[in-house]
């Protein structure tokens, strides 16, 4: 009977296989939800999401190179209005580090104007006092994926 310990010694294996990969299965459910919540707040100029998603330290770079903060995006958000119909999340990948996460993505949109596009971006999400937050983002529009609406 020597084939028992040995079923039960591989049982145990890939169940604890099965926990590992289980690890951070609520942290990218969150992570992902906020991403796309993040997408939609363009469109409806949500302030609330900027001041939960992002850090109060969070560093950004835009798609024309410059600089911004958490507080360059709120004072965007309330004096400027949204130029979006719609912006939402098409796919991200998100690895995890420790405290640390990095997600990758990209979002689809289409402007009031009528050109659609998609942003690609990667954020940087720390998990500080238990909450994950993003301290670093970079977006970029590729040159292809921008074009008028049909």
């Amino acid at each position: 009977m020597p084939a028992r310990p040995l079923m039960i010694a591989v049982f145990l294996l890939l169940c604890l296989a099965h926990v590992q990969t289980d690890d951070h299965a609520s942290d990218r459910a969150y992570i992902r939800q906020a991403e796309s919540d993040l997408a939609e707040s363009t469109v409806t100029n949500d302030v609330s999401v900027l001041e939960r998603i992002l850090a109060d330290d969070f560093v950004g770079v835009d798609i024309d190179g410059s600089h911004y903060s958490k507080a360059d995006g709120i004072k965007d958000f309330r004096t400027h209005p949204s130029e979006f119909v719609f912006n939402h999340l098409n796919e991200v990948e998100i690895r995890f580090y420790g405290n640390a996460a990095v997600a990758q993505g990209n979002w689809g949109w289409k402007k009031k104007d009528g050109t659609i596009g998609k942003f690609v971006w990667t954020d940087t999400w720390i998990r500080r006092g238990g909450e994950w937050q993003i301290v670093a983002g970079e977006d970029l529009v590729p040159p292809a994926a921008t074009r008028s609406a049909p």
